[in-house]
């Protein structure tokens, strides 16, 4: 398919009007094989009013490229879309709400809504299971929570280290050379990390673990060395955690530097969010746009963000 841009400036010049951006949403999206969102059906056409039309009498559903996506319900113009999708994923710890209503001439509110819709777009992909011949990093972080940010009657008892009380923890699955997945968990305990290791990482794979005992019961699935973080051991011939170690201060410097925050009710977006750009930082920012529209076959409504 044609790179019709690498930068915001040919983005936006490309994107001269709607018409412009409805062509080629329908481009990324259909790829020349347009399709009913309703029954999959490949059997349609035009109408004068530029919407299309299914041709399974059975169906009859007329539709556009918005229909079944994180676009359809919304009157903010694709172009801006586009330009909200270019901006989230190209700068390099995101780009906040009151940035983003800014630069699109959109309230605060709207904005906040179109990028919680574009983190759930980034969570929708599938992958394969890491693994196999590559070994596995596997560690945990935790995200909020630090007593020595606190106003001296606002620091939480009993809460640091690996306590769940104010913090949420999240694991990080990476494959050295390979895609990286992070899940947010309840707690650090064997029995919330093993199931997500078992959905995440092919069996008898090699994984790589500090000595935190949440991991001792992968021994029994996977060939599990450790270092002994505790110890101030690190690195033990090619058993480290140092790569997904890394990530950790790229989501950080994002939900902290941009964000300042981040809910536990909305934190795996944007946990979803920053693996997207970890797995994708080589490619293109027009080939990342594209991955998007790819991913944006989901819905999400404003009051579903409010459900606890």
């Amino acid at each position: 398919m044609e790179q019709h841009y690498t930068n915001l400036f040919e983005l936006v010049e490309f994107l001269k009007d709607e018409e412009t951006a409805v062509k080629h949403l329908e481009e990324l999206r259909w790829k020349g094989n347009r399709a009913c969102p309703h029954c999959g059906n490949i059997k349609t056409y035009a109408l004068k009013s530029g919407k299309y039309k299914c041709a399974d009498k059975d169906c009859d559903e007329q539709f556009t490229a918005k229909v079944g996506t994180i676009f359809e319900g919304s009157k903010v113009p694709l172009k801006k879309w586009f330009i909200a999708i270019y901006l989230l994923t190209s700068h390099k710890k995101g780009v906040s709400s009151h940035q983003l209503a800014r630069d699109l001439k959109v309230t605060q509110k709207t904005a906040w809504f179109m990028l919680q819709r574009l983190r759930t777009a980034l969570g929708n992909g599938s992958f394969e299971m890491l693994g196999g011949e590559n070994i596995v990093e596997i560690d945990e972080s935790f995200v909020g929570g630090k007593n020595k940010n606190r106003h001296a009657n606002k620091k939480v008892k009993n809460s640091q280290g690996r306590s769940c009380i104010d913090k949420t923890p999240v694991l990080g699955m990476i494959e050295r050379g390979g895609l990286l997945v992070a899940k947010v968990m309840k707690d650090t305990s064997a029995s919330e990390i093993q199931p997500i290791v078992d959905v995440t990482i092919k069996s008898n794979s090699t994984v790589m673990t500090d000595e935190w005992r949440g991991y001792r019961g992968l021994k029994k699935s996977h060939s599990h060395s450790f270092v002994k973080h505790g110890e101030g051991q690190y690195v033990v011939g090619n058993a480290h955690t140092n790569t997904i170690e890394g990530f950790w201060s790229h989501l950080k410097r994002s939900i902290f530097g941009i964000y300042h925050s981040a809910s536990k009710l909305h934190l795996q977006k944007y946990v979803d969010e920053s693996v997207f750009r970890y797995n994708y930082r080589k490619a293109g920012d027009g080939e990342r746009v594209a991955m998007v529209v790819d991913l944006a076959n989901c819905r999400l409504k404003y009051h579903e963000l409010k459900r606890k």
